[in-house]
């Protein structure tokens, strides 16, 4: 016997109405800002911040460039792109571009957008700023009205999974066999956070980076985590 539609599980209704697409916009933090990609302005910037620092090719679908001009021409191909859309990470204090970051997989209808293609160069791996430029992001696409949040990685890249991790994403599995890079297999493994989570997470990240938050030493008070797990604690 065939079950009636009215017995079988569909999923509650939801706002189906799409949202706008991200536009190049500045987004200002205390650290860092994030400005829309400009390979004239922000190519010398971060060329000299990655040359040398081929590791940081890793487990990017680029290569290391063998001079500026490859580094630039390339630059500029991104930062025509619309999907993804990239934007240069500056430090406040320098002014210079230290990273970039995009969002992309953008699909409005669903309200689904993904944060991807992040190089940290070396001057900014480990710092506030890098926290700050993911914060900004993801707030970004929250107030855009987007329900899913993604970050994906190579399942092998460690450090980029425990970045997930620590920044509020739910790891949701690893896509076997999911794309072949530099000729090598990568299977992909999958975190996102939901709109329904992102309060809480959004409250630890500015807790986090609040200045109180910060020794005269420049080293944080309390992690991240700490901080997100007693917002999420809080009543509403």
């Amino acid at each position: 016997m065939t079950a009636s539609s009215s017995e079988r599980p569909i999923g509650p209704p939801v706002d189906s109405r799409p949202v706008p697409r991200p536009e190049r916009v500045t987004m200002e933090g205390r650290f860092v800002r994030l400005e829309p990609l400009d390979a004239a302005k922000h190519a010398p910037a971060l060329w000299s911040a990655v040359k040398g620092a081929d590791d940081v090719w890793d487990y990017l679908f680029d290569a290391p460039y063998a001079d500026e001009a490859a580094f630039a021409a390339n630059l500029a191909q991104k930062a025509a792109s619309t999907d993804p859309l990239f934007f240069a990470i500056v430090d406040e204090a320098s002014g210079a571009a230290v990273g970039y970051a995009t969002f992309l997989r953008i699909e409005p209808a669903h309200r689904v957008i993904e944060v991807g293609n992040i190089l940290f160069t070396p001057a900014l791996q480990r710092t506030p700023g890098a926290t700050e430029a993911m914060y900004l992001m993801a707030k970004r696409a929250f107030d855009l009205g987007y329900r899913r949040y993604e970050w994906k990685c190579n399942a092998l890249n460690a450090p980029s999974r425990r970045a997930a991790e620590r920044l509020g994403y739910t790891f949701e599995g690893v896509f076997r066999q999911h794309m072949i890079v530099k000729g090598r297999n990568r299977d992909t493994a999958w975190f996102a956070m939901l709109d329904t989570e992102w309060p809480a997470i959004r409250a630890g990240f500015e807790a986090w980076l609040a200045p109180e938050n910060f020794g005269a030493d420049g080293r944080q008070k309390r992690p991240l985590a700490e901080l997100r797990r007693a917002a999420s604690a809080r009543p509403d």
